[in-house]
């Protein structure tokens, strides 16, 4: 479809462009030092939790049960924030181990095991050649920064409106054995927002892999992360896998990153008894013991699924309005100009942003021209390399909704100028 700047006349194109020129000169003025970079939690999101503060003092009895909080033991974690983990993810409590503060962590840990150690008996995949991962994209830029750390090369894998094209997956999946695994952010994923449809959830837990050590690995980091009311439901992996009788398929992920304070929260990784039985061993070598005074004054704060639903009900209040200011904005600069198109999620941290073929570097430049900083154009997609330069990731959860609003302003006027000047540019080549 053709935008309105494509429909001009030379006249009214170069008045248009005449007026966009002079909108941009008049923000590079006002010098703005705008951020919307990165998916951050706002500082009104992290006070939420800084009552948990209060929790964990040297009145507190420092015991879980059996499992001593302040010394060595307990590989696993703490046994109640092993229940909290496997409540929110709807699987067993035996097969979840709570390490660290970070699940982007155990992600690389468990490539690092596969890469340096080896996965179900099979060749560590330093020793196999050129391996690959698949990497639905747009998607997360740091799954892809793991994998491309080790040399292990990144292949995209085209993301629909369910989830990524199971066709293309299957293809690579089933045929080639160098593909050791995909990266997935099923609810909410980065930075689309879509969740993964029940049909894509059971084609991959029917994947017949060629390589008998090819993992899914399934980063449920949005799984409570709803603001739009009952937000969407994802089909439990697991449950998927008992349908089909297959085993040792998946490494689930997910954190209270974005629940309680990032960097200072829980992380969990889960999967089949077989699968756990070998990251154990792995992580064995890795750390003696999880911190666990973190993890105690969690549960303590959160208690159990519910409450980890009703804080998240606090979230949603101070998120969603920032959603909505996005779509607001977007929808009246530039709906009816043909030139764009967004995602509308219900939960996540991000939008998505499709602009004309060959303007997402452009217009990210010209926004850090104009006072915003967005992420690089290209980041969603492995080695950054957009093939239609057409995406751009919008994180509206960090500024407030003050500022929110001035970076949108910038980032329409941005939007709209380039547009404006590649139908220009295509009307003289």
């Amino acid at each position: 479809m053709a935008s309105a700047f494509q429909k001009m006349t030379d006249a009214e194109l170069d008045a248009a462009l005449a007026d966009l020129e002079r909108q941009a000169d008049e923000l590079r003025a006002l010098n703005l030092k705008l951020d919307m970079a990165r998916g951050k939690p706002s500082p009104e999101q992290t006070a939420l939790s800084k009552p948990m503060l209060d929790l964990v003092t040297s009145e507190t009895d420092l015991h879980d049960g059996a499992a001593s909080v302040d010394n060595y033991g307990d590989p696993d974690g703490l046994p109640s924030a092993r229940a909290l983990a496997a409540e929110l993810l709807g699987v067993d409590a035996a097969n979840v181990s709570v390490i660290g503060s970070s699940s982007l962590n155990l992600m690389y840990d468990c490539v690092l095991n596969g890469y340096v150690h080896g996965i179900a008996g099979e060749k560590p995949w330093c020793q196999q050649g050129t391996v690959k991962f698949l990497c639905p994209a747009p998607g997360y830029d740091r799954h892809f920064t793991v994998t491309e750390s080790f040399g292990i090369e990144n292949v995209p894998v085209p993301m629909r409106e369910d989830g990524p094209d199971m066709d293309v997956v299957r293809e690579y999946v089933e045929k080639d054995a160098m593909v050791k695994g995909i990266w997935c952010v099923p609810k909410y994923a980065n930075p689309t927002g879509i969740t993964y449809s029940d049909e894509v959830v059971r084609a991959f837990a029917a994947l017949k892999p060629a390589a008998p050590d090819f993992h899914i690995f399934w980063d449920n980091a949005y799984v409570v992360h709803t603001f739009d009311g009952e937000g969407d439901e994802l089909l439990n992996i697991f449950d998927a896998l008992a349908e089909t009788g297959a085993e040792n398929l998946v490494y689930e992920f997910a954190s209270t990153a974005k629940v309680t304070f990032p960097s200072s929260g829980m992380a969990w990784v889960t999967a089949s008894p077989a699968d756990m039985a070998e990251l154990r061993r792995a992580f064995s070598a890795m750390r003696v013991s999880p911190e666990k005074v973190s993890q105690l004054a969690h549960v303590k704060f959160l208690h159990d699924a519910a409450g980890v639903k009703e804080h998240m009900k606090l979230h949603a209040a101070i998120v969603a309005p920032r959603f909505a200011l996005v779509e607001e904005k977007l929808t009246d600069g530039l709906a009816e100009l043909d030139c764009a198109t967004w995602t509308h999620p219900k939960g996540g941290y991000f939008v998505s942003f499709e602009g004309p073929e060959g303007s997402a570097k452009a217009i990210v430049s010209l926004a850090k021209e104009l006072g915003v900083t967005l992420t690089p154009a290209g980041a969603p997609w492995p080695y950054g390399a957009d093939p239609r330069d057409t995406n751009i990731r919008i994180a509206p959860t960090y500024p407030s909704l003050e500022e929110l609003g001035q970076a949108l302003d910038v980032f329409v006027v941005a939007v709209k100028l380039v547009a404006a000047r590649l139908a220009k540019a295509e009307r003289a080549s």
